[in-house]
């Protein structure tokens, strides 16, 4: 059954990276992307949701290596290893990866969806715009010898790279496009071709609570979707306010992912606490209880590197989801 689909990706993300794989597992569940296609990529604007959710191809891609046998054809998600290898050009992973379909036209369009913890430079050690320029051409070159052969340039498939910010402060929720522009610079010979192969699209959210909605419709909707809320309150405003079916498969998603945010929180406090109030004896109860919480996080956080390292995922995945170098090799040291 097609609802049970849900049920083994979630055991899947639980396993396998936690937290941060399953808010990608559950942003590709089909109404979700159906929705931000809707309302951050041009072409599909003019389209209701179903319709650009019949268009989507069923090789939805999400970018975490499944534990068991047989765990890697989970109908619309698939979980497994999302590299893009071209010869020369070295390795890069991709979060989510999809096709989709414009409904008049059936033009095919390559999309590439990314779930990003922060775009500020100074914390990345790169400027975010460079990384989805070299992920826009990279989704260029790989399509010779699968979308086109030979010189056939002209049967290049338009690639859309789509990057959800989620680190932005009250009043940062904007959407951003990065894409090809041509201009005369001398004479006035004008084209008639237009230059729309690739397009980046950045989706600026909020973090925090207690913020007003967003006046647009898209990231009001993603942050209530990635928002710490009750799972039974979020459910109800996305039933209500956006329009969405809580199927299985969707509601178990929403679930997993608020039952691992209270789970994450609440392992860090207590066994924080534990220790933290150890040594607050002497420094001080809220200097413990901190530095408790501290130790609490960073032992979730190794954890779950040791749980992607046991699921055969390699370094460069891990480091993806945010995690340092001197995590994984501490964690990579003992297992």
């Amino acid at each position: 059954m097609a609802d049970t689909n849900l049920a083994q990706a979630v055991d899947v993300t639980n396993y396998a990276s936690s937290y941060d794989t399953n808010i990608k597992f559950l942003l590709a569940d089909k109404q979700i992307l159906a929705r931000i296609l809707k309302y951050a990529v041009q072409e599909f604007k003019d389209m209701d949701i179903g319709a650009i959710m019949a268009g989507i191809g069923d090789d939805i891609n999400v970018g975490t290596k499944a534990l068991d046998a047989g765990m890697s054809n989970m109908g619309r998600v698939t979980g497994s290893n999302i590299e893009d290898n071209v010869p020369g050009e070295g390795k890069i992973f991709f979060d989510i990866r999809f096709t989709a379909y414009h409904g008049e036209t059936e033009m095919k369009f390559l999309i590439n969806l990314e779930a990003q913890k922060t775009s500020d430079h100074g914390k990345l050690g790169y400027h975010l715009e460079n990384r989805i320029i070299f992920y826009l051409a990279r989704m260029i070159s790989a399509q010779k010898q699968t979308e086109f052969y030979h010189s056939d340039y002209d049967s290049l498939k338009k690639v859309r790279s789509i990057w959800i910010c989620m680190d932005n402060g009250e009043g940062g929720d904007s959407i951003e496009e990065i894409n090809l522009d041509r201009k005369t610079v001398f004479g006035n010979k004008v084209s008639s071709y237009g230059m729309d192969l690739m397009r980046g699209i950045i989706i600026n959210i909020r973090g925090g609570r207690n913020r007003e909605d967003s006046q647009n419709t898209l990231i009001s909707m993603l942050e209530k979707l990635l928002s710490q809320t009750d799972a039974d309150e979020k459910k109800r405003i996305l039933e209500e306010k956006y329009g969405m079916i809580m199927t299985e498969e969707l509601e178990g998603r929403i679930q997993t992912m608020c039952n691992l945010s209270e789970n994450i929180i609440a392992l860090g406090i207590m066994e924080g606490m534990e220790k933290g109030m150890q040594e607050g004896m002497e420094k001080g109860m809220q200097e413990g209880m901190e530095k408790g919480m501290e130790e609490g996080i960073k032992k979730e956080r190794l954890n779950a590197i040791e749980r992607m390292i046991k699921a055969g995922a390699v370094k460069e995945q891990i480091m993806l989801f945010g995690y340092t170098e001197e995590e994984f090799t501490e964690v990579k040291s003992i297992v």
